[in-house]
């Protein structure tokens, strides 16, 4: 019996055993898989999350006895491809999980299935792409290259060459790509821990730029170092950063992630090991560092340690607040305040952060919704699952069309492009830290 059915036991996850032989094994998977589906469709919870339940629910209900067991094993990839690892279910719906006997952990299941998926099957030239967002911004950033992209990107004629010859959808939103990178633009910010002596100061905080942060979005990294600053804690990027490895894990492709680790890692540990939170402004990323790896890398102390330090900024904000040591001085207030609340922060169980630190604000009122976007990653994007991730947002562009919202933010720039993409009311999307760092009038 698990928590959501009294007991005081919480749900608890298991490492990812992915370098066992039997998690390749294509019986032991696809048995597997029929234990947990025939759970799932005795309960059906789950119905309303994303489209890889009712795919699984509508083949089950076709067969002549609505048995599971009768579902032709190939068609079940259709529901594996229509998950996009947000463990939303495993979260807030599945009774089932551990220490459940029934020991179901859904999106992890989905992931043994991708994994084997990648290895037997390979991926293909736009799933490869669009999983490297750090080679393709290298590549794209090219100032000649990056202006030519972008045009083609916002222009009709450009979205559709682009659907069919790559299968990414005309009406999805593309993201810019600045070849002055925010990397670029903190220069002097970029550190070495040796730079700083133990006892010298109070640490601060390691800024993780993230691919999209980096090479899409600059402004964001911009905005949350300047919020920092605003705050008296100090900001740093490391030396090296790489792709957090969470594109190459929604394809299951678990030994790139292993490598963008042994970058990442060893960097970010020394910080850590001095006593420094490590912060990103994209809540995929964080959750990367603080549950993902740890669960697939469980024996490695240096990815415990890193996951220990890294935090949400606005988490990092809250608790500053508590200590009585947060910059208060606000000199615009924000107004009504529609809050996306992304799937990929709502699972670290940190609560309402950024809601909490944004209404400290005066005048201020933040109206949140937790409801998936749709976007996911590259999820959104594709040609084949652009109308279920369309549906999937359309909860929450109701929700922001219903009211008199002056603006709306989500945590994830990429869910907040999603809802923008749809919308028709023209409210205008900020990053909770641009936000921030609007009410403090820089």
């Amino acid at each position: 019996m698990t928590s959501r059915e009294g007991s005081l036991e919480a749900p608890i996850r298991h490492p990812v055993d992915w370098e066992s032989e039997s998690f390749n094994d294509p019986k032991a998977l696809f048995d597997e898989l029929k234990r947990v589906f025939e759970i799932c469709n005795g309960c059906r919870r789950c119905f309303n999350l994303c489209d890889a339940f009712p795919k699984l629910f509508d083949l089950i209900d076709e067969t002549p006895m609505g048995d599971t067991y009768e579902v032709d094993e190939e068609k079940f990839w259709d529901v594996i491809d229509n998950c996009y690892l947000c463990d939303m279910c495993f979260k807030t719906k599945c009774p089932y999980v551990p220490p459940h006997e029934f020991n179901i952990d859904f999106p992890h299941m989905m992931l043994r299935a991708k994994a084997l998926k990648h290895k037997t099957k390979g991926t293909s030239m736009r799933d490869n792409v669009l999983s490297n967002p750090e080679k393709l911004g290298s590549f794209v950033g090219i100032p000649i290259i990056a202006q030519s992209v972008n045009a083609v990107n916002q222009s009709k004629l450009g979205s559709v060459l682009v659907e069919k010859t790559i299968g990414i959808e005309r009406d999805a939103p593309k993201p810019k790509f600045y070849p002055n990178t925010a990397r670029k633009q903190l220069k002097s910010h970029i550190k070495n821990p040796k730079d700083f002596i133990d006892g010298d100061a109070e640490p601060g905080v390691v800024l993780f730029t993230t691919c999209y942060g980096n090479r899409n979005d600059p402004k964001i990294v911009e905005d949350t170092v300047k919020c920092f600053e605003m705050n008296n804690i100090p900001v740093v990027l490391s030396d090296t950063e790489k792709c957090c490895g969470m594109p190459k894990l929604e394809l299951g492709d678990i030994e790139s992630v292993a490598k963008a680790k042994d970058v990442n890692v060893p960097e970010l540990h020394q910080w850590a090991e001095k006593g420094w939170k490590i912060i990103s402004p994209i809540p995929s990323c964080v959750l990367m560092f603080k549950q993902e790896l740890p669960l697939l890398f469980p024996n490695d102390e240096k990815v415990q340690v890193v996951a220990e330090a890294f935090m949400d900024p606005f988490d990092y904000l809250f608790k500053l607040d508590k200590q009585g040591l947060m910059n208060k001085s606000f000199k615009l207030s924000l107004g009504s305040v529609f809050y996306q609340v992304p799937c990929h922060l709502r699972v670290q169980s940190i609560g309402l952060k950024t809601r909490d630190v944004l209404e400290l604000i005066p005048d201020t009122k933040v109206t949140p919704l937790e409801k998936c976007s749709g976007h996911d990653g590259t999820y959104g994007v594709k040609t084949e699952y652009r109308k279920s991730s369309v549906k999937i947002a359309r909860p929450i562009v109701r929700k922001l069309e219903s009211g008199d919202y002056d603006r709306f933010t989500s945590d994830c720039p990429m869910a907040g492009a999603q809802i923008d993409s749809i919308q028709t009311k023209g409210v205008e999307y900020y990053h909770p830290l641009s936000l921030l760092r609007q009410a403090y009038g820089e």
